[in-house]
């Protein structure tokens, strides 16, 4: 397995980057910079890519209604130039309190405009002269809807690659069929491997029964916190903010993606319970009502043993690149980490 980690900056960016020489001698394989309601990716993915040689990056991810698809093809030819040929392209929908609440963008039809920026990016990429007519983006823009003007036009610049690898974020079964289908890549969220095939093998194999062969085998890119020692139970607590906020808050009742993965995970009357206690305002109850084997399972906390057992697991649940997240204190406790779970990934 591939080990990839997402930047984090929390102390400074540059700081964070200067730090990224130490990961790759530890075997560190591709970044992941994410883009919410924060500084942009892109510009620093770009920063990135100067300062780097041989370790690849990735937007981890960029929501596809922030940007016109074209512009979305652009930038990732971009960053895939200024790093020679080193970007993936990580496309994820978010969801509606991010983007109809931060962009003032109308949050609809995500499965269909994910598959559309696909395609739209990929004809660009190969140079073709943009004349698409999909149900939620048209080009050249039709006379009636604008001057009447626009003509059908190619990317000026030669992309480094015809084919940069799109790797999308899915949880949903449709989504994930897609993913399986159109994707080089493959990022999904709260990974549990002994549930995953019962969840999600269904959706893999029907998108994988339609995939096209150039794309090769799909990576399935699972994101954990590390860390590694006899006494690091406690560190699971670390994780009850994010899993409350997003099986409690990331929607409404009926809207929130997250929730419905706890449900389809086998916690029915705790993600019911997590999202009346978030949505009421009662957050750390909320983060504590969050089922520890849940956190247990989706996290490589543990004894060296047991994380090796949870690497076997993982592996054997089909994930292709582990994206860990390190938890010690210190850089090289941190370096270490990863150098130690990539030789036992090996």
């Amino acid at each position: 397995m591939r080990i990839g980690m997402p930047l984090n900056y929390s102390g400074g960016f540059t700081e964070a980057v200067a730090e990224l020489g130490d990961f790759e001698k530890a075997g560190l394989g591709i970044v992941f910079v994410p883009e919410a309601y924060s500084f942009d990716a892109v510009s620093q993915l770009g920063f990135l890519a100067a300062r780097t040689e041989r370790i690849e990056i990735a937007s981890g991810i960029l929501p596809i209604y922030t940007r016109t698809p074209t512009l979305t093809a652009m930038t990732a030819a971009g960053l895939d130039f200024v790093s020679g040929g080193r970007f993936t392209l990580g496309l994820g929908a978010s969801g509606p309190q991010v983007i109809e609440g931060f962009h003032g963008v109308p949050y609809d039809a995500p499965l269909a405009r994910t598959r559309e920026v696909v395609e739209i990016c990929r004809a660009v990429w190969r140079r073709e002269k943009l004349e698409y007519a999909g149900r939620h983006y048209t080009l050249p823009l039709p006379p009636e809807q604008g001057t009447g003007l626009g003509k059908a036009l190619k990317i000026i610049n030669q992309p480094v690659r015809e084919r940069i690898p799109v790797l999308l974020a899915a949880i949903g079964p449709k989504n994930v069929a897609m993913a399986a289908e159109i994707a080089e890549g493959w990022e999904p969220f709260f990974f549990h491997p002994e549930k995953a095939g019962e969840v999600w093998g269904e959706a893999l194999a029907e998108g994988t029964a339609r995939r096209a062969p150039e794309l090769g085998p799909l990576d399935v890119v699972v994101a954990a916190p590390l860390a590694i020692g006899e006494d690091t139970d406690g560190l699971l607590d670390l994780m009850r903010p994010m899993a409350a906020l997003y099986v409690g808050g990331m929607g409404a009742k009926g809207r929130n993606f997250y929730n419905d993965l706890a449900r389809r995970y086998g916690y029915v009357r705790e993600a019911e319970l997590i999202q009346e206690l978030y949505l009421a305002g009662r957050k750390k109850e909320a983060e504590a009502a969050v089922p520890v084997d849940l956190l247990r399972a989706t996290a490589l906390i543990g004894p060296p043993g047991y994380l090796q057992e949870r690497l076997a697991a993982y592996a054997e649940a089909g994930a292709t690149t582990l994206n860990v997240t390190p938890l010690a204190a210190h850089h090289h406790a941190r370096v270490a980490a990863i150098e130690q779970v990539r030789e036992w990934a090996s």
